[in-house]
């Protein structure tokens, strides 16, 4: 080892520079200490995480900003963030049972019995308990605990402290990511790496805690819906988008036919990547979009404008529930259930695939991939529902957290729509989509024509249907 003055020990770590806000290039030793602070500054946790996690969480910080003197300490920093995320799962696990009697039973189904007082004596106790197994979920059902990260994970969602069905894929790879800093090789990470990795672990502590961050990637809050119009010319060849409010300003240079939805619409913003693929019977946009009033020409929209107060509100699109339907060897697309309860008698034959996933599309992805392959998947357990049947273990469905398909979660498919909606109602109530309303201005920006896409010069523009309205979605 050599030794260094305070000096050198001050001086910044040439590696460090070369990452700017606009890509690689070079900062002065200044610019890149103000950057690398800036850039973890706005990762704050909730005020009311566990004061342990908190100070972990803060000395992360800390030895990040000195990354600029010292190149390796963003590679720390990366590991370190791997481990405490299970210190997190378990200061979560103790304030879920402060002072609570937690029963365990063990192999021979014996029950022990565990005041919590601290994780740690908790959990020192659990180590004492042969194949230990936990109460989880809203029917409180016996499921193996062995309080490493990934029976906290399963925990946390079996509770719902976790959730997003992508986020789910993920906890196998935290699982392995832990156990290769635990046990793994030398390897080198960039400021880059380190800050996506505490800006991830910042979002999972905080959703812990019931709080979602806004713009997040992992977790992000509720997304702001507005009233959007969408409208297509009669040749086909030009769609048009826009805030309704603004539909009056807006010249066609030829006639269009619009309809109105709500809509996560945002120039500059968060934007619905697949707006103009709505369907208004189909989950074909990314977020959850609700059918409003059409089609018809721009001054019977502005008429039904003009008689009907709409706002804005919010939507979640993590952990959706979705129908797919499969008939006659076709895979139609994915639907909501609340439109599914509408369908008239002729669209109800089929096998219905009940699905919960982030997007809409996902569903049919996985469904897709089923027909394809051939194979049973595994179905997971919807929470609220009574196990009805043994689990069907399919090839390509893997081990561990019950049966989990490596391409989607779903519960059994069965041979009728009327018993998938009766499976949602149990666990969900009415088949109706329902969101909070809040108030919000929408920021100007004009209409703005674009090409049609591909998938409509096959399939024409965007379809609606009465049906919506029976089944509650205006």
């Amino acid at each position: 080892m050599n030794i260094k003055t305070l000096e050198e020990l001050q001086a910044p770590d040439e590696r460090a520079l070369i990452f700017t806000p606009l890509g690689l290039g070079r900062m002065t030793p200044e610019d890149a200490a103000d950057l690398q602070q800036r850039v973890i500054a706005r990762l704050q946790l909730a005020a009311d995480v566990a004061e342990t996690t908190r100070n972990k969480f803060e000395q992360l910080r800390t030895a990040y900003s000195h990354g600029v003197l010292c190149y390796e300490l963003f590679t720390l920093v990366g590991d370190a963030a791997q481990l405490t995320l299970e210190q997190a799962l378990r200061d979560r696990f103790a304030a879920h049972y402060t002072k609570q009697v937690v029963e365990v039973r063990d192999r021979k189904r014996r029950e022990h019995q565990i005041i919590m007082t601290s994780s740690n004596d908790f959990f020192d106790k659990l180590r004492k308990i042969h194949a230990p197994q936990l109460r989880m979920g809203p029917l409180q059902e016996w499921e193996p605990f062995n309080g490493m990260l990934g029976g906290l994970l399963r925990w946390a969602r079996r509770e719902g402290l976790l959730r997003g069905q992508r986020n789910r894929s993920l906890d196998p790879v935290r699982q392995v990511l832990r156990n290769m800093v635990a046990h793994g090789t030398y390897h080198l990470d960039s400021p880059v790496e380190a800050a996506r990795l505490l800006s991830d672990l910042a979002e999972i502590i905080n959703h812990l805690w019931g709080q979602s961050t806004p713009g997040g990637r992992l977790y992000p809050a509720p997304l702001n819906r507005s009233v959007v119009a969408i409208g297509w010319s009669n040749n086909g060849k030009q769609t048009t988008a826009g805030y309704a409010d603004h539909l009056a300003e807006a010249h066609d240079e030829e006639k269009f036919t619009y309809i109105l939805v709500r809509a996560v619409f945002c120039p500059g913003g968060d934007t619905d990547p697949n707006l103009l693929d709505y369907d208004a019977r189909r989950a074909t946009t990314a977020f959850p979009a609700q059918y409003l009033w059409g089609p018809g020409s721009r001054e019977e929209a502005l008429a039904w404008l003009g008689n009907h107060q709409l706002q804005s509100d919010v939507c979640d699109h993590l952990d959706q529930v979705i129908l797919v339907r499969v008939h006659d060897g076709q895979v139609d697309l994915p639907m909501y259930p609340g439109v599914a309860a509408g369908l008239p008698a002729a669209e109800q034959l089929g096998t219905w695939h009940t699905l919960r996933v982030d997007r809409g599309l996902d569903a049919l992805s996985h469904v897709r991939h089923r027909q394809r392959c051939g194979r049973a998947c595994a179905p997971r357990r919807v929470q609220g529902v009574p196990r009805r049947d043994p689990p069907h273990r399919g090839p390509h469905s893997s081990p561990g957290d019950g049966a989990t398909c490596r391409r989607g979660h779903h519960t059994a498919p069965r041979p009728g729509r009327a018993y998938a909606l009766r499976r949602l109602a149990l666990r969900f109530g009415a088949l109706t989509p329902s969101t909070g309303i809040t108030q919000r201005e929408p920021p100007e920006a004009p209409f703005a024509s674009v090409q049609a896409p591909r998938a409509w010069r096959s399939r024409g523009p965007p379809r609606t249907t009465s049906g919506c309205l029976s089944s509650g979605w205006l």
